[in-house]
């Protein structure tokens, strides 16, 4: 019984074919045919992707900037001032142990908590 041969078959027509020449070159030189087109696609996503990322980050600032500019305007306006001792009397003229604890109204269907 004849042994089998280390050697593919391969036909005439599969030798000319780009796809087979780039798999002779593959194992020639490695580096040059898959490692130096994967590092160089690595290095122009990473420059061509920095605009992208750029442009994300200014449109968030600008939306920060403008509620915070918002903010600015309507913040000064209206505002009571707050005097300590003011606030002491405010809250020490209130009877505060005299309450009474009041129940709400439930919505339909829904538990009043009452055992």
């Amino acid at each position: 019984m004849p042994t089998f041969t280390s050697k593919k078959y391969h036909p005439s027509t599969f030798q000319n074919t780009l796809g087979a020449r780039y798999r002779r070159g593959l194992s020639r030189h490695p580096f040059l045919l898959f490692g130096l087109p994967f590092i160089g696609t690595i290095l122009a996503g990473s420059f061509f992707l920095t605009p992208v990322t750029a442009l994300r980050y200014e449109r968030y600032d600008r939306k920060i900037q403008r509620v915070s500019q918002e903010e600015a305007m309507g913040l000064g306006r209206n505002k009571r001032k707050v005097d300590l001792k003011e606030e002491y009397y405010r809250l020490s003229a209130k009877d505060l142990d005299n309450w009474e604890q009041k129940r709400i109204k439930r919505f339909e269907g829904e538990p009043d908590g009452v055992l």
